[in-house]
């Protein structure tokens, strides 16, 4: 069926009938599923949000567009891949040669990003990572990846497939803290001493492409030299701040376009998926309720955990429709200014923004896997008290979470929920604590 419509002019008839069709898909899958909310694929909500009414899907869809690569949508009941400009709901057997051959080829234009492991206590879990990419890259990539999931890391091996083998191998080099030069001299040494015919990449390149899927997504956004605002949401397309008229861009009077790098960037990686990545592994999600697991945390009056602070007891009383879904998070977020070059640049500031997440127990929640990086800035010069302008995306995100709330699966209870999230504290040092709170700390 062809989907080349959906990213072409919105005043066209082509359009208008297209988005007919998906109406009347979304309302067939309703009935056959007896779901009351319809999931909007529009620019903005992204099928994270959901509305009552088709026609409000229509709307957003009109003014905002559908969100980038939705040719299938899995979201409103279809299955199966996305070729040339068709979608095709069932993949037949001489297709799946076609995707065997252009393995190579469908990682070529993924970024070269670093990814977050997943892996711990001798377990790859690749099953429960393909499950969490599985809505998201129902396409080419997925099939290439179940692929490499099924293909032994050499003939006759019975333990470890290619993915698997290339998951346990980037674990090791993420917790030793290889460099990449290390891990492709390992790559080509293992390589080597394995059976001829082996799948094994032979460079950090290759196995990082691989594992592209399960990297984390983040967006990269310019910042006014003087932190008067983000160069985003209506602000996007300018070449100058319009609050202090400064150039956004380093070299001053260069036209855009000409290798030319904006003077400050803010790196944010959205919170929201990386909440519901961890509902879909019923281990984690088990682990997210284990604050409200009676036969699990022990209660004797003393303050083990957050959990048994009067404040968090205050605020599941004031609101108790929050307070009743114990699968709610409790975040905390710090941050501080750090120099990754050491003492070799003075003129550079990195600010980490982190949340942990109370709903885990005491030993999980501080362990690097569960700490998220939501921001990161950096710039010549610390943020200061403008350090507000920054957080404007992760703010979103929370009163998002606060207001509306997400759709998400519990893989441990099988079922899906309304996830909402909250603010509960903050944990910074004194200059930070005034940095965030526009507050005095010293004379």
């Amino acid at each position: 069926m062809d989907r080349s419509w959906m990213y072409g002019r919105r005043d066209t008839k082509d359009f208008m009938h297209g988005v007919s069709e998906f109406c009347m898909s979304a309302l067939q899958h309703q009935a056959s599923t007896g779901v009351k909310e319809f999931y909007c694929p529009c620019a903005d909500c992204e099928n994270v949000n959901t509305v009552n009414n088709v026609l409000v899907i229509r709307d957003h869809v009109f003014m905002r567009g559908f969100r980038p690569n939705y040719h299938v949508w899995v979201y409103h009941g279809e299955s199966g891949v996305y070729v040339g400009n068709s979608s095709k709901n069932v993949v037949h057997e001489q297709e799946e040669a076609f995707y065997a051959e252009g393995e190579a080829d469908c990682f070529e234009d993924e970024d070269d990003d670093d990814v977050e492991s997943n892996i711990d206590d001798g377990n790859d879990r690749v099953e429960d990572m393909l499950h969490e990419v599985e809505d998201e890259v129902r396409d080419h990539v997925f099939e290439c990846l179940s692929k490499a999931a099924e293909t032994p890391l050499y003939p006759g091996c019975t333990k470890y497939r290619k993915l698997s083998a290339v998951c346990t191998l980037y674990n090791i080099k993420t917790s030793g803290g290889w460099t990449d030069i290390s891990f492709t001299e390992l790559l080509v040494a293992l390589s080597d001493m394995l059976p001829t015919g082996n799948e094994l990449p032979r460079s950090n390149y290759y196995a990082k492409k691989l594992m592209c899927p399960f990297g984390l997504e983040y967006k990269k956004i310019h910042t006014c030299p003087n932190d008067c605002l983000l160069y985003h949401k209506q602000y996007e397309n300018l070449g100058k701040c319009p609050r202090c008229g400064v150039s956004r861009y380093k070299l001053k009077g260069v036209s855009e376009g000409k290798n030319v790098y904006p003077a400050k960037v803010l790196w944010y990686l959205p919170i929201i998926p990386r909440f519901k990545r961890l509902f879909s592994i019923k281990k984690d999600a088990r682990n997210l309720r284990w604050h409200a697991d009676p036969d699990r945390r022990k209660r004797d009056g003393l303050l083990r955990h957050p959990a048994d602070s009067p404040q968090w007891k205050t605020i599941d009383k004031l609101h108790d429709t929050f307070g009743k879904e114990p699968r709610n998070l409790k975040l905390g977020l710090c941050t501080d200014e750090m120099n990754p070059f050491g003492t070799l640049s003075s003129q550079h500031s990195t600010w980490p923004v982190l949340l942990v997440i109370y709903n885990l127990p005491p030993w999980l929640c501080m362990k690097r896997k569960y700490i998220m990086l939501s921001l990161l800035i950096t710039g010549p010069k610390q943020p200061g008290n403008d350090i507000d302008v920054y957080l404007e995306p992760l703010v979103d995100d929370l009163r998002k979470m606060w207001d509306e709330g997400v759709s998400v699966f519990d893989a441990h209870a099988n079922e899906t929920f309304r996830l909402r999230a909250m603010l509960f504290c903050t944990i910074n040092d004194f200059p930070a604590y005034g940095n965030l709170s526009a507050t005095r700390t010293k004379e």
